[in-house]
């Protein structure tokens, strides 16, 4: 088994050669679960750097000394995200490297960072992306969603009331497939609105993902609280799920000139540009657009 010493002598190898510039931050991904998903280039960084900008300090540091490493660690979350970019913003104007991280996964998605980012930005300083683990692309890679025109990332509904009843239902129609998070006291309920809301729409129920109790369940709606109700275990963790996109419905056919448009793009490019393109030109909705577009092209 590798030692702390090793990884990072690897890490320095692999990605030692690369340029990695003074006062700019670096936003790094860490593990979502499973700590061997540090990259090798995220673990040079994070050698590299002179601090560690985080969500938790306690976390980060328990993450860094797993590796081996020692960083002075800056609290930066969203009740003081605003008055910690001058001071950062000052630090990498002195030609320090500073490491942005949140306590799992991507910082500035769904956490603290986005504010950061933009007022260094603003300053004309840098910011370097160091991707890595992800629980959207994670649980998007197993949905097998293959109607979806593309995705969109929800993220946590509202928790309750009005604002959760109208966040759902503005994902009536969408064409892409929807990446949404829930915290372990409300999954039950998110899971019931969407059984009574969606009964046969399908979804990718994740929950751990990259941890050692890791479960993908890939079903309707209607099966989502049966699903939570035989395994006592089932509303525990980190969830993410995937609602697929809708099938697309029936036209009833499109004006002569549009369905023109229409078919002789889809004989130059892929059926996603071509029908994006027509809705600019023509006004139609993508929906219906990309509907006739899958009854021209089926054989």
């Amino acid at each position: 088994m590798s030692t702390a010493p090793d990884l990072v002598a690897a890490a320095a190898q692999a990605a030692g050669a690369q340029q990695y510039p003074a006062g700019a931050l670096y936003v790094v991904a860490t593990p979502i679960g499973n700590l061997a998903d540090l990259s090798l280039r995220a673990l040079h960084v994070l050698r590299l750097v002179d601090a560690v900008a985080c969500e938790d300090t306690r976390v980060s540091a328990q993450l860094l000394r797993h590796y081996g490493l020692h960083k002075p660690l800056l609290a930066l979350h969203q009740h003081n995200e605003r008055e910690a970019a001058q001071g950062l913003a000052e630090r990498l104007q002195r030609g320090e490297r500073i490491a942005l991280i949140s306590d799992a996964g991507t910082p500035a998605v769904s956490d603290p960072g986005a504010r950061l980012v933009a007022e260094l930005q603003r300053a004309g300083l840098r910011c370097i992306p160091i991707p890595g683990a992800s629980s959207t692309l994670a649980a998007l890679s197993v949905a097998g969603d293959e109607l979806a025109q593309g995705f969109r990332f929800v993220g946590f509904l509202p928790p309750k009331g009005e604002a959760r009843a109208q966040a759902l239902a503005a994902l009536e129609a969408s064409p892409d497939a929807l990446v949404l998070f829930e915290a372990p006291h409300r999954v039950a309920d998110l899971a019931a609105e969407l059984a009574q809301r969606w009964p046969q729409r399908g979804v990718t129920w994740c929950r751990e993902l990259t941890k050692q109790f890791e479960s993908v369940h890939r079903l309707q709606c209607a099966e989502l609280p049966a699903l939570l109700a035989r395994d006592p275990h089932a509303q525990r963790g980190e969830f993410a799920l995937v609602l697929h996109a809708q099938p697309p419905q029936q036209t009833e056919g499109l004006a002569p000139e549009v369905e023109r448009q229409l078919q002789i793009l889809m004989e130059e490019l892929p059926l996603k540009q071509a029908v994006g393109l027509v809705a600019r030109i023509s006004g139609v909705a993508r929906n219906t657009l990309y509907a006739r577009a899958l009854e021209l092209k089926a054989p």
